[in-house]
């Protein structure tokens, strides 16, 4: 399906709703680090391959890595070479560089790997991740031996980055702007020679953190707890290459579950169910607490709409899993009391500023709305009417802002074609599964 500059949603049929999602952003961009922290060849699959992934990949494959990808199969094959890196320099002799685009992680966690590891390296990125938070992390780096040498702006890309070994093995780090952060120095604490000890200030986005340790236990590395603001990595740490199965997305699959209570159709997302590492699966419970009912079925959670079709509101601290602000935002319009969404202070500095963003689109479909402090937004349900959705180049605003297009007339996506970040085929199984019926 060719994307234009604008898309318009069109009414869905009410049907129940079977959907399968790529494979995690999150997960994936973690398993493609941790496969190239390996000593030997790892085998990924279910790998998600979107904008962000394919950035990452490329960066790996700048810096020497051996990259195997089968996009139709969802694989990926990696070798690792025990946390060495094998481009120490680029082909004309000088330094290599890697680009992480608009991708946080890659961002984020290329940059602890190059900032912990021996030799110099430049990393640039797109315009808009020039404007995302770095400046925790690179001062963490630095007060662990990295040397950095901004080209434009302070503590933001491009930069290049060196370390000639590490001057101390204990670190502040502040999550309060981006759990990203931690998970970085997590992932590639293994390339320290002694026990490294890591003090967490802040507590946002502490789920994907916990995300973070699960997957480095599965690759036979154990964080320790100290105390709930301190971990502790052995120096003996090292990660064991092997085969690794991507979850579903999570965050993907949230899009399609906020689709029940406003269809009013029972949806089940593939291979969805509540054990899994992602922390957006508590989006789940929001919508029970609002009137849906859950039931785990062998194929993935099945959620089912509201008995007498009234959504309920209420108060919803999203602060550990703030990617599905924006979706229940969408959802809110359609509940018969206000909703106020707190914790999601933060998400200002993610891809665009979502609390403007929220509040620019909501009020754009004649939903009373406003921000009632720094972290908070209170949401006055009504009719929405049709208008023109600011994406801001944010692929989260186009996908969650689709949703009342379902329902309600002249809903415009403008730049539809952003969220090829992290769900490329989006509106194409939007169209082929939502709003026209299967079959």
């Amino acid at each position: 399906m060719k994307l234009q500059d604008k898309y318009e949603v069109k009414k869905a049929a009410r049907h129940p709703l079977e959907i399968t999602v790529p494979g995690s952003k999150s997960i994936t961009n973690r398993a493609l680090l941790i496969a190239a922290l390996c000593d030997g060849k790892s085998e990924l699959y279910n790998v998600l391959f979107s904008d962000d992934s394919r950035c990452f990949l490329h960066a790996l494959e700048e810096l020497g890595f051996p990259v195997e990808t089968d996009e139709a199969k969802a694989r990926v094959c990696i070798t690792g070479f025990g946390g060495k890196i094998p481009a120490v320099e680029n082909k004309n002799g000088g330094q290599p560089e890697v680009y992480v685009g608009s991708a946080g992680t890659a961002a984020r966690f290329l940059t602890a790997f190059l900032g912990l590891s021996e030799g110099g390296f430049r990393i640039h990125s797109s315009e808009q991740m020039k404007k995302r938070p770095m400046q925790e992390l690179l001062e963490a780096l630095e007060g662990l031996g990295a040397e950095i040498s901004f080209e434009e702006q302070p503590y933001h890309f491009p930069f290049r980055i060196r370390n000639h070994g590490m001057k101390k093995h204990e670190v502040t780090i502040d999550v309060d702007r981006s759990s990203q952060f931690l998970s970085a120095l997590l992932i590639s604490s293994v390339l320290f020679t002694e026990d490294l000890l890591i003090h967490v200030k802040g507590s946002h986005g502490m789920a994907y953190v916990e995300m973070t340790i699960a997957m480095m236990a599965e690759f036979g590395v154990q964080v320790t707890r100290k105390d709930k603001n301190t971990f502790l990595i052995s120096k003996d740490a090292a990660y064991k290459a092997g085969n690794y199965r991507i979850e579903p997305d999570i965050s993907a699959a949230a899009y399609f579950y906020a689709m029940c209570p406003v269809l009013g159709v029972p949806t089940k997302v593939m291979h969805v169910h509540a054990d899994c590492l992602q922390g957006d699966i508590q989006f789940l419970r929001v919508l029970e607490q609002m009137g849906c009912c859950l039931k785990e079925e062998a194929g993935g959670i099945l959620l089912t709409p509201p008995e007498n079709g009234r959504l309920h509101g209420g108060t919803f601290d999203l602060s550990s899993f703030s990617d599905q602000a924006l979706t229940l935002a969408a959802v809110s319009i359609f509940a018969d009391s206000d909703v106020t969404i707190t914790g999601i202070g933060h998400i200002r500095y993610q891809e665009c500023d979502r609390i403007q963003a929220i509040l620019t689109n909501l009020s754009g479909m004649g939903i009373d709305c406003e921000q009632q402090e720094e972290d908070s937004i209170r949401i006055h349900p009504e009719k929405p009417h049709g208008c023109e959705i600011e994406t801001f180049e944010d692929h989260r605003v186009a996908m969650a802002f689709s949703i009342p297009g379902l329902v309600t007339d002249h809903i415009i996506i403008k730049n539809p074609s952003c969220c090829r970040k992290t769900f490329e085929n989006y509106f194409e199984i939007l169209e082929e599964q939502v709003i026209n019926e299967p079959g």
